[in-house]
């Protein structure tokens, strides 16, 4: 790991060793004792704990128990390995392109047979055009100054997308309405784009709902940060910094029962076809 890791992963360890410090204080225990239950040095539980040395899963273990709380460990070892997968996606998009990343999830996609997707940014990946995907990929190359490998990374991605129409694979799809209004590429893109959505509908493998931009939300949800389920195990959330891995249990519930209640705010079969109609006819 190197020194000076992002924003994103020094706020996701010092939540992991402030999570540990509540522990040993709930347990009633210094520094010191925590270290003799360890079996370890007092000055590495201080690292640990003011998050200038990252745990090993093990550390975590020991830790939990020591504070008799072994029924927290799994989620703070997971949490633990969720900033490491944050860093590792931001290196990636950072030094190597865009075309790495697609061919890196395609082993999840091809194992996944039960995808949970909510977009509240942009269309799908699985869902997008070549025109769409070249033009939102070109906007990202330059926003982040990544290397320019936009025409390998949009057949890369095209090609991930075959689990669509291969194999035993369902994808439980949530798109915001706004997300149809947003421009990315011309007029002639946006209505290739949004034609083509409208034809997925037909795909067995496909459930399409649109979330009204007028659904009520006060008992359900507001617009969240754009995110995939994989077969209730993992979670991406994409930032704007970094795409984040989330495999803590407790956290992939949080996000399980936020697309529950999503869906119950989406319009599906002809409702869905007349707001992407609308969005189409909006083009002029």
């Amino acid at each position: 790991m190197p020194p000076f890791p992002t924003p994103g992963v020094q706020d996701a360890r010092a939540a992991l060793a402030g999570r540990l410090r509540e522990l040993r204080l709930d347990a009633g225990i210094t520094g010191k004792e925590l270290a003799r239950r360890c079996h370890w040095s007092v000055a590495k539980s201080s690292r640990i704990e003011n998050a200038h040395t990252a745990p090993s899963d093990k550390d975590i273990e020991a830790w939990c128990t020591a504070c008799g709380a072994g029924d927290q460990a799994a989620d703070l070892v997971a949490a633990n390995r969720q900033a490491d997968s944050m860093y590792v996606q931001w290196r990636r998009l950072q030094r190597t392109g865009m075309k790495r990343l697609q061919e890196a999830s395609t082993p999840l996609y091809e194992r996944t047979r039960l995808f949970r997707v909510y977009a509240s940014h942009v269309i799908p990946g699985y869902l997008q055009t070549p025109g769409y995907a070249t033009a939102l990929m070109s906007t990202i190359a330059s926003f982040r100054g990544t290397p320019d490998d936009v025409t390998e990374a949009v057949e890369a991605r095209l090609r991930r997308s075959r689990v669509v129409h291969e194999g035993d694979h369902r994808f439980a799809t949530l798109i915001e309405e706004n997300v149809l209004h947003h421009r990315i590429g011309d007029d002639d893109v946006m209505a290739s784009q949004l034609g083509s959505l409208l034809a997925s509908m037909t795909l067995p493998s496909i459930s399409l709902g649109i979330i009204p931009a007028g659904a009520a939300r006060e008992a359900v949800m507001w617009p969240l940060e754009q995110f995939t389920v994989f077969d209730d195990v993992r979670v991406h959330v994409e930032l704007l910094a970094a795409k984040v891995a989330v495999t803590a249990p407790g956290e992939l519930d949080i996000y399980l029962r936020a697309f529950a209640r999503l869906t119950r705010l989406a319009v599906y079969g002809g409702e869905a076809r007349v707001l992407m109609t609308k969005a189409i006819d909006a083009l002029g």
